[in-house]
């Protein structure tokens, strides 16, 4: 198995900074793992690496696709892989860098993408029983059909819910969570690096960056992706900071009031990724807010992973 080394935590914590150090450090180059930034012209909004900040190292997976083309976590697991193996011919260490989680799972887990079958009767069926009785209706015949299945899934979310009935009509097994399924990858020993922030601090981070990416331009960026024909069904504009500007432009509230849902549903995404990325039972967390310099972390992280190694 050949290392590599995960760098992850909440947004605004400061992982593209630290990542970048590690990289130099280490004798690595970086692996994006942000849904965003792999898009191209999306540089203010998804807090895309500098020109600068990625010539002092390589990274692979930003600022690669086309945003108007859907861009899914199976081409992220082909490509991210295929990055990883080429840093690892060039005798490095590869650094995934990012907070995505889904993305992050298809590198450490064997897991299987593949849908089931459809079976479009039984579909129209459960279309129908939606329509007729609602959505609450769909989300019972879960719970009496699978209850673990229906405690994980939102009684509103109705594409789930016929997903999963669906599955349960093929093999009767239903869909089961990614903690069932996952199984880790023999190819790699990641060793895992967790940063995070006391919550005080790092939601005025969020705030404060939400900020900076406004007077950087983020609204102008929106505009553009909009002249380009991009709209909001497309899964790059539905990125935080897009899809509220995306509303202020056609009407739906003011600028104050967009940036305010900006920095809030940050906040919420923000908490969503430090309870995801807790589950990772080997994670090792650095609080940043418990050191009085970023070279004091830094050396702390540097011994961590030289003897874990």
């Amino acid at each position: 198995m050949k290392d590599i080394l995960v760098i992850t935590g909440p947004t605004a914590v400061g992982k593209t900074e630290y990542a970048i150090q590690l990289a130099l450090r280490l004798n690595g180059e970086i692996v994006s793992c942000d849904s965003m930034q792999l898009y191209q012209f999306m540089d203010i909004g998804s807090a895309k690496p500098t020109k600068e900040e990625r010539a002092m190292v390589p990274h692979y997976l930003v600022d690669e696709f086309d945003p108007r083309e859907d861009f899914s976590v199976v081409q992220y697991q082909k490509h991210a892989k295929a990055a990883i193996d080429q840093i690892h011919e060039k005798g490095k260490l590869p650094v995934i860098s990012g907070g995505t989680g889904l993305y992050l799972n298809s590198l450490l887990y064997e897991m299987d993408f593949s849908a089931p079958p459809r079976n479009d009767g039984y579909r129209r069926e459960l279309e129908d029983l939606a329509a007729r009785e609602g959505k609450e209706a769909l989300h019972q015949l879960l719970q009496a059909k699978d209850p673990q299945a229906a405690q994980r899934i939102h009684p509103h979310n109705t594409k789930k819910i016929i997903r999963a009935l669906e599955a349960l009509s093929q093999d009767g097994k239903g869909v089961r969570p990614f903690s069932e399924a996952m199984v880790p990858v023999s190819q790699y020993r990641p060793l895992l690096l967790g940063l995070t922030r006391n919550r005080e601090e790092l939601y005025q981070r969020v705030n404060d960056r939400v900020d900076l990416l406004m007077e950087q331009g983020l609204l102008d960026e929106v505009k553009g992706m909009l002249a380009m024909g991009l709209t909001e069904s497309h899964i790059s504009m539905k990125g935080i900071g897009y899809k509220e500007l995306i509303d202020h432009l056609h009407g739906d509230c003011d600028l104050k009031t967009a940036v305010a849902k900006i920095q809030q549903n940050t906040r919420h995404y923000a908490k969503r990724q430090l309870t995801w990325f807790r589950k990772y039972d080997k994670m090792v967390w650095f609080n940043l807010s418990e050191y009085g310099s970023k070279e004091q972390a830094l050396e702390d992280m540097i011994i961590w992973v030289k003897k874990n190694r």
